[in-house]
């Protein structure tokens, strides 16, 4: 079934949730590569299609190898690929994004605190939660991935 084209029927919505987004992305101490990565892992996590694909582009355009880009979903197994702040940023995208299941423990916090600024954590956690509406925007009113066949 063919979905509403939400861009085109609030764009005043996808304004603002692109201020968000621009926001994430341009105004932050935050490396782009982690952005993207913590962009990438929130979107696999809530299964957004065109979102996976996108900010795939984005980390091999970033300089990712494809073989740590890969193994994002498991990075727990593959922790030699990812530096400490990676992993942190990892970890605390996955907390924050199931929040209904985590309730963001005091741990994850302390850990997260523990290798970010305090504005940059609260930027992080800005980015987190950007991404986690644009996939339900994305998945929603199933927006496409640019792959082809």
């Amino acid at each position: 079934m063919s979905r509403l084209d939400w861009f085109q029927i609030s764009p005043s919505a996808a304004k603002a949730l692109g201020g968000l987004h621009h926001f994430a992305t341009t105004a932050t101490n935050l490396p782009a590569q982690l952005i993207h990565l913590v962009f990438l892992r929130v979107s696999q996590i809530n299964g957004c299609a065109h979102c996976i694909d996108l900010h795939s582009r984005d980390l091999i355009k970033e300089g990712m190898s494809v073989d740590k880009l890969v193994l994002v979903p498991v990075w727990h197994e593959a922790q030699h690929l990812f530096s400490d702040q990676e992993r942190s940023a990892l970890a605390w995208a996955e907390e924050v994004t199931r929040v209904s299941e985590t309730h963001v423990s005091d741990e994850a916090y302390a850990a997260a605190l523990a290798m970010f600024a305090e504005k940059d954590l609260v930027d992080l956690t800005v980015a987190i939660a950007a991404m986690n509406a644009f996939n339900r925007m994305g998945v929603s009113f199933r927006l496409k991935p640019a792959a082809k066949a």
